[in-house]
């Protein structure tokens, strides 16, 4: 079942149970995609992890944002989209499993200082794709490379 497909099921899903929240986020999704195959190239599973990243990334921002603002009623619905989105995404890996993946790469490429950041983030950015954040990875390579 496509990513599509597993949507369209959900927004059906959320309709007759009336979860208004997780309908607007669902949407918000099948929206963002529609929008992606307009493209007129071919959507691959990793555009589609991407653009999930994406939604996630600006939803938690601007809940960051309406926090900063004291808007608790604005950023709840915010972080609760971004859950809804979350679930279509792989597990993502705990920070112990992201440092073993970087220090392999860090060895692979004999990485030592802040020239060789941007390869170590890249490969580990591909290696680690949709199962990580990549500021959470940015973090660790400057971590372990003591930057």
């Amino acid at each position: 079942m496509s990513l599509v497909e597993k949507i369209n099921a959900d927004i059906k899903s959320a309709m007759l149970a009336k979860e208004k929240e997780k309908l607007e986020a669902l949407r918000g999704i099948k929206a963002a995609l529609l929008l992606a195959q307009t493209s007129g190239e071919p959507v691959t599973e990793n555009d589609e992890l991407k653009l999930l990243q994406k939604l996630v990334k600006q939803r938690k921002e601007s809940a960051e944002i309406y926090k900063t603002q004291n808007r608790e009623d604005l950023a709840a619905p915010e972080l609760f989209q971004a859950d809804i989105i979350q679930q279509y995404l792989p597990a993502q890996m705990s920070e112990e499993e992201i440092k073993k993946i970087v220090l392999n790469i860090i060895t692979q490429t004999g990485a030592s200082t802040v020239r060789d950041m941007g390869k170590v983030i890249g490969m580990a950015s591909k290696e680690l794709a949709g199962k990580s954040d990549n500021k959470v990875i940015s973090e660790i390579v400057k971590q372990l490379l003591n930057i």
